[in-house]
C-alpha cells in the first residue's frame, strides 16, 4: 500500500518558492513512511544519478522489499515538486537537504559514491573539486586533483594554483606537495606565496622534491634582484644533485660572477638531460651564457635565440632564473641588434614563454629595444603592456628596469624636469635590487644620467660593483663593451678625462674582437674631439652613422648635432645637422607630433630661408617648432639641440619672430607666441 503524502508536500512544496522556509520545513518533517523519499532526494544531492547506482542502504531497503520501489519513490518525489524529469533536486529542496543532513552523512555518502566512480574507472574530474570545496577530505580525492595540478602546472600556473590548494583541503600532504604548489605560485607571479610555501619545505631535514623547490627559490630570489642569493641555492644543493638544473645552475653563478661555479656544474658539452625540447631547451641556454663569456662572443646569440625558439614550442612555464628570450634579447642589445632582440621578445611574448611572472620582463625588453631604435612611442606602449601584464605589482628586478626605461625615455625627450622626477623613482629601485650581469643595461643609463644631473656618488658603490662583477669573468666583451660605452659618456659629461681614459683603451682592445666595440671607440673619440673643438666633420659624420647602424640612431643624432653646434664653418654645420636629422628625423622634445618625413624635407628652407610660408598663426612650421621650445625656456643651445639646428640659427629665429610679431621685449615675446601657437587650435563652439 502507497505511503500517505504529508499534507505540507502539496500545501507548500508543491510551490517551494512561495515560502522561504518551505523547502527547509520539507526537508525535516520527510521522516516515517516518507525517509525513503529524502534518502533518495538526499542521495541525488549528494551527487548520485538515477536509475543508480544507488547508495548501498539505499538499494539494500529497496531490493528488500523494506521499502516501495524506486519507481514509485520518483514518482512520489516528482508529484511534490522536488524533483525534476530529469531526475535533478530542485534548488530549494537540494539546498535544504544539504543543509539540514549531518555533515558526517553527507560525507560518507560523498565517499561512497567517490568508490562508485573509482570502481567504474571514471575520473572524477570537477566533481573532485565541488568536494573538496565542500570539506571532504579524501585521499581519492587529493590524489586525483594533485594530479590534475600537476598536469596544469607547466602550462597554466594559475589553474595549477587552484587545484593544489584545493588538494590540501581534500587531505593532501602539506610538505610533499610544497615544491610543486611553489611552483605554481612563482609561474603565477605570487612571489610572496612562493617564498612562503617554499621556505616550508626547504627547512625540513630530508625535503621531498627538492631539486624543483631549489629551481623555485631560484627563480625566485632572480626576481626579486638578488641572483647571488639564487646561485647560492643552487650551491647549497650541490652538483650532485642539480641533475637537470645544472644548466639554471650556470645562468644564476655566471650572472653573479661566478664562473668557476658555473663550469664546476655544468659543461657546455654535455648533451642534454633527455631527448626532449625542454631538456635541449635548457642545455642550449646554459651554453649560450657560457659562449656569451668568450673573447668572441657571437655564437652566443643564435644559441640563445635556439633555445629560445625551443621553449616557446615546448610551452611550458617553468621557474627560471632568466628566460631564454630575456637573455637573448640582452645579448642581441649588446651586441648593437636591437631589432632582433625586439622580434625574440615579441615571439616569446606570443608563446607564452616563462608563463605569467616573465611576461612583465619581456615586454620592458622589448620596451629598451624601442628605446635604443629611437622608437620612444613603441617603448612607452611596452611599457604599459609590461605594467598590466599580471594582476601582481611588478617584480623588484622589473620594476627597477622598468625605472632605468623612465630615465632613459626622459633623457632623450631633453625634458629636465621629467628626467628628474624619473631619476628620483629610479633612485628608490635601486635599493631593492643588487648589480648582476643581465642588468648592466640598465645600470649603464643610470650612471650616464647620474653624471648629467651631477649624482655620481649616488650610483658609485654600484658601479663598482659592476666593474668588479666584469673583472671576475675577465671583462667578456659581449657585456663588457655597452658598459664601458656608458661609463665613457659619464665621463664626458663630467668633463673627467681620468675616468674617460680607462673605459676608452678598454673599448680600443676589444674593437679587434667585437664590431660594436670598434664602432663605439671610434664614436668616442669623435666626443672627444668635439668637446676640445678640434674635430673633422666628416670622421664625425662617420662615427656618427656608424652608431647608427648598430642601433643607436639618437646617439648618433646627439653627436652629429653637439657638432654641428660647434662648427666654424657654415658648409660643416649644415652637414652634420642633415646627418642628425638623418639619424633621427623626428627629433624634437617639444612632442608637437611632427612627422620625421617632414623634417626631413623641411630642413634645408630652415637653415638658409624662413622656412615653409607663414599661415593664420604668423609663423612658419620651422618657427613653430622653436616657438614652443622658448615657451618652455629652452636656452638657443638647449633648442639646437633639440631639432638639430645651431645655437646661432636658434638666435636668428627668435628675432625673426619678435619683428613680425611686433614684440617689444621677451615677456612680450612669449605672451605673442603663447597667442600665436593657441591659433593652431582654436576652442570649439
Amino acid at each position: 500500500m502507497r505511503a500517505q503524502e504529508p499534507a505540507f508536500l502539496h500545501a507548500e512544496l508543491n510551490h517551494p518558492g512561495q515560502s522561504p522556509h518551505a523547502a527547509e520545513l520539507m526537508a525535516r518533517q520527510l521522516k516515517g513512511e516518507n525517509a525513503a523519499v529524502r534518502e533518495l532526494l538526499l542521495a541525488l544531492s549528494v551527487g548520485f544519478a538515477l536509475p543508480g547506482p544507488l547508495p548501498a542502504d539505499l538499494q539494500r531497503k529497496i531490493d528488500g522489499g523494506e521499502v516501495e520501489s524506486l519507481a514509485a519513490l520518483v514518482e512520489r518525489a516528482e508529484k511534490a515538486g522536488l524533483l525534476t524529469p530529469d531526475g535533478t533536486v530542485v534548488g530549494p529542496a537540494q539546498h535544504a537537504l544539504l543543509t539540514v543532513a549531518p555533515t558526517t552523512k553527507v560525507h560518507a555518502l560523498q565517499r561512497e559514491l567517490v568508490t562508485v566512480y573509482v570502481t567504474d574507472g571514471q575520473p572524477l574530474g570537477d566533481f573532485a573539486r565541488e568536494l573538496a570545496r565542500g570539506g571532504l577530505a579524501d585521499q581519492r580525492v587529493a590524489a586525483e586533483l594533485e594530479h590534475a595540478g600537476d598536469k596544469a602546472l607547466e602550462h597554466d600556473p594559475g589553474l595549477a594554483c587552484q587545484l593544489y590548494d584545493e588538494a590540501l583541503l581534500a587531505g593532501a600532504d602539506e610538505i610533499a606537495t610544497a615544491a610543486r604548489r611553489a611552483q605554481a605560485a612563482a609561474g603565477d607571479g605570487d612571489l610572496d606565496a612562493a617564498t612562503r610555501i617554499i621556505d616550508t619545505l626547504l627547512v625540513q631535514e630530508d625535503p621531498p622534491d627538492v631539486r624543483r623547490g631549489v629551481n623555485v627559490a631560484a627563480a625566485v630570489w632572480a626576481q626579486r634582484g638578488m641572483l647571488a642569493r639564487g646561485a647560492d641555492a643552487f650551491s647549497w644543493l650541490g652538483a650532485a644533485r642539480l641533475g637537470p638544473s645544472a644548466p639554471l645552475a650556470a645562468v644564476a653563478m655566471v650572472g653573479c660572477g661566478n664562473r668557476p661555479g658555473a663550469d664546476a656544474v655544468f659543461k657546455a658539452d654535455a648533451p642534454p638531460a633527455s631527448p626532449t625540447l625542454l631538456a635541449a631547451a635548457m642545455t642550449e641556454t646554459g651554453k649560450g651564457i657560457l659562449e656569451s663569456l668568450a673573447g668572441d662572443p657571437h655564437q652566443a646569440l643564435p644559441v640563445l635565440i635556439h633555445a629560445s625558439d625551443m621553449l616557446n614550442a615546448a610551452g611550458a612555464a617553468l621557474p627560471l632564473p632568466d628566460t631564454p628570450a630575456a637573455l637573448a634579447a640582452l645579448a642581441a642589445l649588446n651586441s648593437g641588434e636591437p631589432h632582433l632582440a625586439e622580434t625574440v621578445c615579441r615571439a616569446a611574448t606570443a608563446a607564452g614563454q616563462g608563463g605569467n611572472a616573465a611576461k612583465p620582463r619581456l615586454y620592458l625588453l622589448q620596451a629598451w629595444s624601442a628605446m635604443q631604435q629611437d622608437k620612444l612611442e613603441d617603448a612607452r606602449l611596452s611599457i604599459n603592456e609590461a605594467s598590466k601584464a599580471n594582476h601582481w605589482p611588478l617584480v623588484p628586478r622589473d620594476e627597477f628596469l622598468r625605472a632605468a626605461l623612465e630615465v632613459g625615455l626622459a633623457r632623450r625627450n631633453g625634458e629636465i624636469p621629467e628626467l628628474v622626477m624619473a631619476w628620483e623613482r629610479a633612485r628608490e629601485a635601486m635599493l631593492h635590487t643588487s648589480v648582476d650581469l643581465y642588468s648592466l643595461l640598465p645600470w649603464g643609463e643610470l650612471m650616464i644620467t647620474a653624471a648629467r644631473l651631477r649624482e655620481t656618488r649616488r650610483v658609485a658603490h654600484y658601479l663598482d660593483e659592476a666593474k668588479q662583477l666584469l673583472e671576475r669573468l675577465g671583462n667578456p666583451p659581449l657585456w663588457a663593451v655597452p658598459f664601458h660605452w656608458a661609463a665613457a659618456q659619464a665621463a664626458l659629461l663630467s668633463e673627467s678625462p681620468a675616468d674617460l681614459a680607462p673605459h676608452a683603451a678598454a673599448l680600443a682592445r676589444a674593437a679587434h674582437h667585437s664590431h660594436l666595440a670598434a664602432v663605439l671607440a671610434t664614436a668616442g673619440k669623435a666626443w672627444v674631439s668635439v668637446l676640445a673643438g678640434r674635430f673633422q666633420p666628416a670622421d664625425v659624420e662617420a662615427a656618427a652613422r656608424g652608431l647608427g647602424r648598430v642601433g643607436m640612431p639618437w646617439e648618433g643624432a646627439r653627436l652629429a648635432g653637439h657638432a654641428a653646434a660647434r662648427a666654424e664653418e657654415r658648409k660643416d654645420m649644415v652637414r652634420l645637422l642633415s646627418c642628425a636629422r638623418d639619424l633621427h628625423p623626428q627629433g624634437t622634445s617639444a612632442g608637437n607630433g611632427t612627422s620625421g618625413s617632414g623634417e626631413t624635407r623641411n630642413a634645408p628652407t630652415a637653415e638658409t630661408g624662413n622656412g615653409m610660408q607663414p599661415d593664420g598663426s604668423g609663423l612658419s612650421e620651422r618657427e613653430k617648432e622653436v616657438a614652443r621650445l622658448v615657451l618652455e625656456g629652452k636656452t638657443y643651445r638647449e633648442i639646437g639641440e633639440a631639432i638639430y639646428i645651431s645655437p646661432r640659427t636658434a638666435e636668428h629665429h627668435i628675432a625673426r619672430m619678435r619683428r613680425r610679431l611686433g614684440a617689444e621685449n621677451r615677456s612680450d615675446l612669449l605672451a605673442r607666441l603663447r597667442l600665436a601657437l593657441s591659433s593652431e587650435n582654436p576652442p570649439q563652439e
